[in-house]
This record gives C-alpha cells, sequence and structure tokens, in this order.
C-alpha cells in the first residue's frame, strides 16, 4: 500500500472549503477541471492527465459524504486504483484540510510519486486559498445604502473619520507650540542677571582715570606685600578648581548612548495568498533579565484589516493594531501569527511594525 498525502490550514469556514472540494466548476478553477459521467450522479472525470505525477484522467466516484466534514472519493485512473479521503477540521482560524490518496490496486512509480504529492500539495496551499478568499469577496455586501459593507472588509466610512485627525493634530501642535513658548519667555524673564566675564568689553591700551582711581583706594587697605601676593596666586588658581574646567574634559553635548532595546521584534510574511496573507512576528528578549511586558503596534496598509489572532492578545484602532504579551523570559521569544484580508488582489504588507518605539526588523 502507498500513501500520498497533504494538509492546509485555511481562514475559511468549513462549509465554503465543502463548496469549494464539491462544487464542479470551483474544482476546475484550483485542482483539475471536471465533468459529469453521464447517468451516474456521483461520479465524476477529472482532467488530470499531463498533470505533474498523472499519466491520465482520473474517474472518481464518491462513496461516503459527511458534509461538511468528510468526502471520501473511489479513484481510477486507466485502471490503477486508489481511494482519497477528504477531512475538514473546524479549528480557532477557520477549519483545516487534510487529503490522504491510497492505493488499492496497482502501484505509482517512483518518478510519479514525488510530483503528484507536490502537485497535491501545491494546489492546496496555493490555489485552494486564491479561491477561497474570491469566492469570500463574493458574499461581501458592497451595497452602501444599506448601512455599509460587511465586517469581511474594512469599512469605507472610516477613511472619512481619518480624514479628520490632521486637522485636530494641528490643532494641538499649534496649541503645544505656543505654550513651550510662553514658558520659555517667563522663564527667560524670571533668570537672575548673568555677570557673563566672557562678554565683557576688552580693556583699552590707557586705563582710564576711574580704574587708576580704583587701584589707589585698594592699595592702602591690602595686607603686607607677601600675603597679598599668596592671595593673588589663590584667587588665580580658584577658577581651575570650579566645576567651569570640567566641560573642557567631557564636552556638554556629548550624551552617554541609549541603552539597547530590551525587546526586539521581526516580521515576515508567512504565506501570501489573493485577497490576503498570513504575517508573522516574533518577539525576542536578547537580554539578561526578563520582561514584564511587551506591545507591537502594526499599522495596516489601507484596506485591509486582521482576520485572527494567535500568540498574543491583541486590539485595533482603524488601521492600525496593537499586539501585547506577557513575560518574556531571558533569551526566549514569542511567535504571532495574524491572518490579513486586502480588498485588492495583490496582497499589500504592513505599512510599519515598531517595539518599544523601534522599528521591527525584516519589514
Amino acid at each position: 500500500m502507498i500513501e500520498i498525502g497533504a494538509q492546509v490550514d485555511l481562514s475559511h469556514p468549513a462549509e465554503r472549503v465543502w463548496r469549494a472540494l464539491t462544487d464542479r466548476e470551483l474544482l476546475g478553477r484550483w485542482f483539475a477541471e471536471a465533468e459529469m459521467v453521464e447517468g451516474v450522479p456521483d461520479r465524476m472525470l477529472l482532467h488530470t492527465a499531463g498533470l505533474p505525477g498523472f499519466e491520465a484522467n482520473v474517474e472518481v466516484e464518491v462513496t461516503e459524504r459527511q458534509e461538511p466534514d468528510l468526502l471520501v472519493l473511489a479513484c481510477d485512473e486507466a485502471g490503477r486504483l486508489s481511494e482519497l479521503t477528504c477531512t475538514v477540521t473546524t479549528t480557532k482560524q477557520g477549519c483545516r484540510l487534510e487529503l490522504r490518496e491510497v492505493s488499492t490496486h496497482g502501484a505509482w512509480s517512483a518518478e510519479q510519486h514525488e510530483p503528484r504529492e507536490q502537485q497535491l500539495r501545491q494546489a492546496l496551499t496555493v490555489r485552494l486559498p486564491a479561491i477561497l478568499d474570491w469566492l469570500a469577496f463574493q458574499q461581501v455586501d458592497l451595497r452602501r445604502a444599506d448601512g455599509g459593507m460587511t465586517a469581511e472588509l474594512p469599512l469605507i466610512g472610516v477613511r472619512g473619520k481619518a480624514g479628520r485627525n490632521p486637522r485636530r493634530r494641528r490643532t494641538l501642535v499649534a496649541v503645544v507650540a505656543g505654550a513651550v513658548l510662553v514658558a520659555g519667555t517667563a522663564a527667560w524673564v524670571t533668570l537672575p542677571p548673568d555677570s557673563k566675564p566672557t562678554a565683557a568689553p576688552a580693556p583699552t591700551a590707557t586705563p582710564s582715570p576711574t580704574v587708576a582711581a580704583a587701584r589707589t583706594t585698594v592699595a592702602p587697605t591690602a595686607t603686607p606685600s607677601a600675603r597679598g601676593s599668596r592671595a593673588t596666586a589663590s584667587a588665580t588658581t580658584r577658577p581651575s578648581r570650579t566645576p567651569s574646567a570640567k566641560p573642557s574634559r567631557t564636552p556638554a553635548s556629548a550624551a552617554p548612548p541609549p541603552p539597547p532595546a530590551p525587546v526586539t521584534a521581526r516580521y515576515k510574511t508567512e504565506s501570501d495568498r489573493l485577497f490576503g496573507y498570513t504575517g508573522e512576528i516574533v518577539v525576542g528578549n536578547p537580554g539578561g533579565a526578563p520582561v514584564a511586558d511587551w506591545a507591537v503596534v502594526v499599522t495596516l496598509a489601507e484596506g485591509t484589516t486582521v482576520d485572527d489572532v494567535d500568540g498574543a492578545n491583541w486590539r485595533q484602532d482603524r488601521r492600525v493594531i496593537t499586539f501585547t504579551g506577557g513575560a518574556l523570559a531571558a533569551g526566549g521569544s514569542q511567535t504571532i501569527s495574524f491572518d490579513v484580508r486586502d480588498s485588492r488582489p495583490k496582497a499589500r504588507e504592513p505599512e510599519s511594525c515598531t517595539i518599544g518605539g523601534q522599528q521591527c526588523a525584516g519589514l
């Protein structure tokens, strides 16, 4: 007995996947064209000749059906017989589809076995998700007069609300800037006068009479010449011991470098499909101490919305998604997986991803 198998996790309900398995037109879009066998309602002919791993067309007949969970087919490929079992299991994200084909009479050659299995996996992981996304998009109600679009696509009204934000931001910036200006002016007015010796005018070559008089007045009250010389020397050396000499050794503009971010994040697109994709963020703690909590902020492209999240708590504010998590051990990591639906056929990655104000790697 030789077995071929493949499975895929899908962000779609089991009923939609069942339709893609049993509808003849949909089956032809993601696997192979099919036609009904005249006179036999549960028998079809799959045009698989020429596909990798197939030597001829396959005639299939339904032997067991439990909608939407189980479909069993008896297959006949030019006298080579096999049984194909399709199992649909509901999951948190949607459902899991598993296909398992077992030969019952005859066998596939080594050259045929591997290409056949690859063809089956490619159909499940690439073409089937694209058809399911297209099918979901066809079910979206685009009539705006009835209150907007369904939850499967972002509301058009969001753009109008978002358009008012720049005015509020400009008003807030103006108020903050005015407050800073007033505070700065008040602080400047209340500062004590500064002698600023360096700003004093340079002495002229000929001292004025006032200066001469001052020198004459100071001379009689001075201590003996020996003491005066010591006092002068002390007065001269004291400024070198004051804090004013320190900036010459450590410039005031040089600030200590900021400590490295305790938590890092790396983004990648795990899988890409029609009208959406699956994103993955790995949060890591490279430091030597545990981190109590963390938050990753992702800004989605316009017209996209999150369908499901695994690995973190999350909340959404229009296009901004915030993922949060608990304690992360030193050297540990946490993986976040999230499905995104896109209103355009070609999926677009997030516009930005940050953790603790630092840009995520990989985006």
